[in-house]
């Protein structure tokens, strides 16, 4: 059995050697970033979703628009699609496949931006979302890793980081939207002060 320090070594190692594949993504994560100033001007909102450990990584985005990322600045409409209430009662009513689209479908306006989180791309309740929001008249995007799996091609704007671990994936949505974050913050502390 490894020791606790080899497997950090061999954890950093394998985030080092994906990095170049999460810098590529620059020019996608550009486009992001557009979109989302462009939806906030038009004093709509972004919404996020994810399962599992990416439903944190929304939560934790989310928060870091609507309070700041390390800044002060403006609050910025955010919200996570996360609610247990909201997610047990529309399992319960309609089925788990549902539980974002129902919110996108109740929340969601022509020019707001949903945002799904899937290490996968797998999840039938992220792809619905997708569907429900490009129906809706919403931008949409996606943080993928893997092949995309079915979520591939379904957004205007991919992340697709190209690694098949989970971890690595996720570590790297997390440094994708940090840095979304960061830029955020920069943006509009600069505005505030013109």
């Amino acid at each position: 059995m490894n020791s606790i320090g080899t497997m950090l070594e061999e954890s950093i190692a394998e985030l080092a050697a994906l990095l170049p594949g999460v810098v590529a993504l620059g020019p996608a994560l550009g486009r992001l970033a557009d979109a989302m100033v462009d939806c906030w001007r038009r004093r709509g909102k972004v919404l996020i979703a994810g399962n599992g450990g990416s439903s944190a990584d929304a939560m934790h985005f989310a928060e870091e628009l609507v309070v700041r990322f390390g800044t002060d600045r403006q609050a910025l409409a955010a919200i996570a699609l996360c609610d247990p209430t909201v997610l047990t009662c529309c399992a319960n009513d309609y089925g788990f496949d549902r539980v974002f689209s129902r919110q996108v479908e109740a929340l969601g306006n022509a020019g707001d931006l949903l945002i799904i989180m899937s290490s996968s791309g797998q999840s039938q309740n992220l792809i619905l979302a997708l569907q429900a929001a490009k129906a809706q008249g919403l931008i949409t995007a996606a943080f993928l890793g893997k092949t995309g799996g079915q979520a591939l091609g379904l957004a205007d704007i991919e992340l697709l980081v190209p690694s098949v671990s989970t971890a690595r994936i996720q570590e790297s949505h997390k440094l994708l939207f940090h840095t979304l974050c960061r830029w955020v913050d920069e943006r509009y502390q600069t505005q505030s002060a013109n």
